[in-house]
């Protein structure tokens, strides 16, 4: 509740509580499906690989001068590999972690991770590990099984798989991933996302109606059995009922992504492009919109109606002190 009220007053004075980082243009993996890198992802006119990235004191006083500049009051570092930029990281993230933010990096693990990093107050590292070994490593070579077992030695990550249609029409498939990561004394606990297409798209990670349902089902079931399956059961019976569009989601509302240019904006959210809404399967998207259908003041309002409300108070302000600017 804290963080919410934190949230909210952010909200109300014009800022976006959350930041979303790419940190770098570079990556070693060539992933299938992988939005970063889609096409559309900065609009179309220029790639992710195509933008200017920076390195060394250039990068870590951009990344400081953003945070100061949006005050969030969570950051999410991306990429790109965010690894790629492990020596700079090394002085971002414990000046962001004396500032009181929260941070969360998300990678692949495909170099070792800092054992200093474990350390950090505030800090979250999220592993993408993308099915069993087989797939896995298939897809998301070179960071395979092999690697991010040696490289979260030492460390308490969070597991985040992206469940796409083959891993779904398989029986048993995410209890045997959520056995096997479980069972790694160096997680600490497992997220499930589900494939979100853009418009149009026709791939073979895509999911249908009846998978999604056969997905919801499972994770039910299995969250609890697997006490690191950190998911309310509420968020995860919201993957059937995606927001409409980007101005019903949450995530997208409080959220600003920017590139490693530190110029483009991601939009309508950290997709970029033109995600299909209707298939959205966004970790984050789910949970927030769980916290907003939570009912308060007796249960007569619902917490998204006091953040709808918020929101535009929240642009006014902001619109007032850029105008002033």
């Amino acid at each position: 509740m804290e963080g919410l009220i934190t949230a909210w007053g952010k909200i109300l004075r014009g800022y976006r509580p959350s930041l979303s980082i790419e940190i770098t243009r570079e990556c070693p993996l060539r992933c299938p499906g992988c939005y970063a890198y889609g096409d559309e992802h900065l609009g179309g006119d220029i790639t992710l690989r195509q933008v200017t990235d920076y390195k060394g004191q250039e990068l870590i006083d951009r990344v400081l001068a953003i945070v100061d500049a949006e005050k969030p009051i969570h950051v999410s570092i991306v990429g790109g590999e965010p690894l790629v930029r492990f020596r700079e990281l090394n002085e971002i993230l414990p000046k962001l972690a004396e500032r009181g933010i929260y941070t969360q990096l998300v990678t692949s693990a495909v170099r070792p991770i800092p054992a200093e990093w474990a350390a950090i107050p505030r800090l979250q590292i999220v592993v993408s590990i993308d099915g069993l070994q087989p797939e896995h490593d298939a897809r998301r070579t070179p960071a395979t099984y092999d690697r991010i077992h040696k490289h979260i030695d030492g460390h308490h990550i969070t597991v985040h798989c992206t469940i796409t249609r083959q891993q779904a029409r398989r029986d048993g498939y995410l209890e045997e991933f959520a056995r096997l990561w479980s069972a790694n004394a160096n997680v600490s606990q497992l997220w499930f996302s589900l494939y979100t297409p853009q418009i149009g798209e026709s791939s073979p990670e895509m999911l249908t109606r009846a998978d999604r349902e056969r997905v919801v089902a499972a994770l039910i079931t299995l969250r609890r059995h697997h006490q690191k399956i950190k998911m309310p059961e509420g968020l995860i019976k919201h993957y059937m009922t995606p927001p409409e569009g980007p101005e019903a989601c949450i995530f997208a509302q409080t959220t600003s992504c920017i590139s490693a240019d530190f110029e483009h904006r991601i939009t309508p959210c950290q997709f970029g492009g033109n995600p299909d809404c209707s298939q959205c399967g966004c970790i984050a998207s789910a949970g927030l919109k769980a916290v907003g259908a939570h009912k308060i003041i007796g249960g007569t309002v619902r917490v998204g109606a006091i953040f709808e409300t918020s929101l535009k108070i929240g642009r006014s302000m902001r619109n007032r002190r850029e105008a002033v600017a």
